[in-house]
């Protein structure tokens, strides 16, 4: 039996397969540029006991209301991610530094999400052999400021790690794009079997509620750019929802 990372590839795998399909035979235009290289990202905020409550997390009901669609992506098409693809787990990672990034692999975060939807987008025109996936992570509001602190200090100084017997390599912090209330982008190549899949990750932060986006290259190469124009459009029909 395949591991959950295995999984995962054998899901990469053909949804690049489908990708190359879509654009040989579709028709749409590409969604813009890399997430990765927008504007600086503002100054995380700290969580304090004593603070105001902050904002409630998100019903699943409203994420899959606010998750975007085909008819919100020009040129790219949505689809479910398996759920067994995302479990809720947290498996440890070695060294312990390194957790939150292993934990986002899989969509898991610390503390969990109280809801969570995936989607992939397989893009009609590009023949590059990249995966896209969206999740929006429903938290309370201090729970998701702490996720993307803990993510923007992993990516600063975590630069490998194990993770369900599979190895992370060349994990790098980029700049991430000036969207929702804060945001953080990374970069790494995981080696899956033998496989080794660079791999880039957008999350943003919107009240309470988590956007992530990653973008795995099935093809090998260099850090696949998250389109710009995605995220944005992501970010803006959450904001409408909360």
């Amino acid at each position: 039996m395949k591991s959950v990372p295995g999984r995962v590839l054998m899901g990469i795998c053909a949804t690049a397969v489908l990708a190359l399909t879509a654009a040989c035979g579709g028709q749409g235009t590409d969604g813009g540029d890399n997430a990765g290289g927008g504007a600086s990202k503002k100054p995380a905020a700290k969580a304090s006991s004593a603070a105001p409550e902050g904002l409630k997390p998100l019903t699943e009901a409203q994420l899959k209301q606010a998750v975007v669609t085909t008819a919100d992506v020009k040129g790219y098409r949505v689809g479910d991610t398996p759920d067994d693809e995302i479990p809720e787990v947290s498996v440890p990672a070695k060294p312990a530094g390194c957790q939150a990034l292993a934990d986002m692999f899989l969509l898991s975060t610390d503390p969990h999400a109280a809801a969570r939807v995936s989607r992939s987008l397989t893009s009609l025109t590009a023949t590059d052999g990249r995966v896209l996936r969206v999740g929006l992570l429903a938290h309370e509001e201090a729970d998701a400021k702490k996720v993307v602190g803990d993510l923007r200090a992993q990516s600063g100084t975590c630069k490998a790690y194990e993770h369900t017997d599979y190895q992370y390599t060349g994990v790098k912090a980029l700049k991430a794009p000036s969207l929702g209330d804060e945001a953080v982008s990374y970069s790494m190549t995981s080696d899956i079997e033998g496989t080794k899949i660079p791999v880039t990750y957008t999350v943003v932060r919107s009240g309470s509620t988590l956007v992530v986006f990653s973008a795995m290259s099935a093809l090998g190469g260099k850090a696949p750019e998250i389109p710009a124009a995605l995220v944005a459009a992501q970010v803006t029909k959450i904001e409408k929802t909360a």
